[in-house]
């Protein structure tokens, strides 16, 4: 895969969830660019209203659907939508997600992990059912998965998070391996550490001009989503550019 390669996205219909800030907004703004409709989905109406500005001045257009992933009937609908009124989706970006709270998995509130759980694993999921036929109706779909190192690292008191990130990507690949016949392909993306306010909530004492700015990992995702990216249930890792197997427990 070229890593420089910008597609030709002219009419391609392209759902983002998380799009209101951060790595959504700005992934966002790259498939405007490149010529995709987005379909820009957030809670924060504010910020999606920034964005239809920002995509409007590019040239772009942006259809706004604010809703918050914890409704889950919500998502069931998003797919109703558009199918009424494009019958088809081209690309899907599952980028939003939550931290929840850094501590000790025994002292983890309940309310807490299951938030994580819900917004992190089971939206995904009901995004992934909603989406699906959608996107086997395109010629070329394309959907990436955000995902994280916490998936395999699994650091101390990061539990939740650790563990709904594990659980997205075995979605994402067992998604892949099965509809691996079709023109759809499927990856997760580990965007490594990014400047962001979930960044940030993490690690407060840091210094966020030594990570990445969002906008540069919105950029490393473009070439995935065109029809000259052909892998499919792998993962990207952002910091080296590159597309990587997984393997089985050594």
């Amino acid at each position: 895969m070229n890593n420089n390669m910008m597609p030709n996205l002219k009419d391609r219909i392209a759902v983002v969830t998380g799009a209101s800030r951060g790595i959504g907004y700005f992934t966002a703004l790259e498939l405007a660019k490149a010529g995709a409709h987005v379909v820009a989905c957030a809670r924060t109406v504010g910020g999606l209203e920034e964005l239809d500005d920002a995509i409007k001045a590019l040239g772009g257009s942006a259809t706004l659907v604010p809703f918050d992933l914890a409704d889950m009937t919500a998502i069931d609908k998003l797919g109703g939508a558009i199918n009424e009124r494009w019958g088809k989706l081209d690309i899907m970006v599952a980028n939003a997600g939550v931290l929840g709270t850094i501590s000790p998995i025994g002292h983890v509130e309940a309310k807490v992990f299951e938030k994580v759980m819900a917004i992190n694993v089971t939206a995904t999921w009901r995004l992934i059912r909603s989406l699906e036929p959608l996107l086997t109706r395109s010629d070329t779909g394309r959907a990436l998965i955000l995902s994280s190192s916490a998936a395999h690292k699994c650091k101390p008191f990061w539990g939740p998070y650790s563990a709904s990130k594990a659980a997205v990507e075995a979605l994402a690949r067992t998604w892949a391996y099965e509809t691996q016949r079709l023109p759809l392909r499927i990856l997760s993306v580990d965007p490594g550490a990014t400047r962001t306010a979930m960044r940030a909530q993490a690690m407060p004492g840091e210094d966020p001009e030594t990570v990445p700015h969002p906008s540069e990992i919105a950029q490393s995702l473009m070439p995935l989503l065109g029809p000259e990216q052909t892998e499919t249930g792998k993962l990207f890792i952002v910091r080296e550019k590159k597309i990587v197997d997984y393997r089985m427990p050594e």
